[in-house]
């Protein structure tokens, strides 16, 4: 779709699924970009960006089709490779966010080492114990597990964090028995008993909110069958999962509720902005309800 606009507005081309555009509040954002002279132009990536600008922002949410070029559709690639394009043609154009910062984020694996290799200790903040899971052998990744400190019970994440449905499909492992239903490609994660307690950092370049969600009960190493869940099911603010409950005798041990440092909070928002490169993003942070500590 292309728009007409005056000469002296800057453009921000944007691309984004209709959905998400719904969902953002588009409309509203058009008028505030119209009241500070930017001109909101959605790019048509079937055609050639050159006769829809010139562009002084690109803002995007192109995380789906990144993915389907990791799984080799052509229109895709196609697309992506239109983009990149332009950017190279225009040195001059702030993208948000640089799509090779994007793809590390795509990678679970890839994106929990960055983090963990960072200054987050120095706040008494961590990223739980992790391990990427290539191999469908029980014996190995039971090796790899225990070098890498991973406990039971674990979280069983698919590698690929975004673009589809099947990304939020998790489980929890309990036991050695259990191994066998991870899937690779996948990530596995020491999970961390947060008393069903999740809180949401939504960051826009310095800037973030704090949004609390329910999250998952707290879990224990024992003998019973891994739990398949799916991650949006049991943190959108309605969520009304029976793993959202805490157990009678969880209630009994946490009267008190759980809270977020803000200088932590401001220093996790740093950190992960500066090693990860991005500007828009969602950070889910929660407080091990044993130490206090932020994970």
């Amino acid at each position: 779709m292309e728009k007409k606009v005056g000469n002296d507005s800057k453009i921000i081309g944007y691309w984004m699924s209709e959905k998400k555009s719904q969902k953002l509040k588009w409309t509203e954002f058009a008028g505030v970009c119209r009241k500070h002279g930017f001109s909101l132009v959605k790019m048509n990536l079937d055609k050639p960006l050159e006769n829809q600008g010139p562009f002084t922002v690109i803002l995007h949410k192109l995380t789906d089709i990144i993915v389907q070029t990791m799984q080799g559709n052509t229109k895709a690639k196609a697309m992506i490779e239109e983009v990149e394009a332009y950017i190279e043609n225009h040195p001059y154009v702030a993208v948000i966010d640089p799509l090779d910062n994007v793809r590390k984020l795509l990678d679970r694996y890839v994106t929990y080492s960055i983090i963990h290799n960072s200054n987050l200790e120095d706040v008494d903040a961590f990223i739980p114990t992790f391990v990427e899971l290539t191999s469908d052998d029980v014996r190995t990744n039971s090796l790899k597990l225990r070098s890498a400190g991973v406990k039971y019970p674990f979280v069983c994440k698919p590698s690929v964090g975004h673009g589809s449905r099947e990304c939020h499909k998790m489980m929890i492992i309990f036991n050695e028995n259990g191994l066998a239903d991870c899937k690779p490609p996948c990530v596995a994660q020491t999970f961390i008993n947060h008393n069903a307690v999740l809180f949401k950092l939504y960051v826009v370049g310095d800037k973030y909110r704090v949004v609390e969600r329910p999250s998952l009960k707290n879990f224990y190493a024992s003998n019973q069958a891994s739990i398949h869940f799916d991650s949006h099911d049991v943190s959108k603010p309605d969520s009304t999962s029976s793993l959202n409950i805490l157990d009678p005798e969880d209630m009994e041990k946490n009267t008190t509720s759980v809270s977020t440092d803000p200088k932590k909070l401001a220093v996790i928002v740093e950190t992960v902005r500066e090693q990860l490169g991005m500007s828009l993003l969602g950070i889910d942070v929660v407080i091990e309800n044993s130490t206090g500590r932020h994970a």
